[in-house]
């Protein structure tokens, strides 16, 4: 496999696009448990180029009835990008005032994590992001209410 350079660029750009609307080549999961990680999911791959298909573990969007469960949940996501061995995005804990644009963060509530949101800018040092379910572009991470956040740095994309 060839480990390329995640295009942080294209994540950012894709971000800017459709952070206040829907691309219709994908299912919005807004109303059944939101819309954030498919979000990200979209973004990370207009960065990456491409995705995972192996069953049950993978990271991939085909359909509504035919994708992975790392595409649209947040728990998910984060087991994928921390544990992919194979094709797509690799990633690493990374803290917060270390991510780049194009990385991305997840709120945990104590239990588990409920949502995802990808890095569009930096302001004083605060991460703003860009985020579905309460759709938002350039928001400054220190607006939302969460116990916890994890930093992802994307590291490399294996093709």
């Amino acid at each position: 496999m060839k480990s390329e350079e995640y295009n942080r660029q294209a994540a950012i750009e894709y971000a800017e696009k459709w952070a206040f609307g829907r691309n219709s080549d994908y299912m919005s999961f807004d109303g059944i448990g939101g819309d954030c990680t498919n979000f990200v999911s979209q973004c990370i791959f207009a960065g990456s180029g491409v995705m995972n298909y192996t069953k049950d573990t993978g990271w991939y969007y085909k359909s509504p009835d035919d994708r992975a469960a790392a595409w649209s949940s947040a728990e998910f996501l984060n087991k994928f990008l921390l544990n992919n061995k194979s094709a797509g995005p690799h990633a690493k804990t990374t803290p917060i005032a270390s991510l780049l644009n194009g990385d991305i963060i997840q709120l945990h509530n104590g239990m588990r994590f409920y949502h995802t949101l990808i890095v569009v800018g930096l302001s004083a040092g605060i991460p703003l992001v860009a985020a579905h379910t309460d759709d938002s572009y350039m928001r400054p991470l220190s607006t939302y209410y969460y116990v916890s956040a994890q930093g992802l740095h994307i590291t490399e994309t294996y093709k």
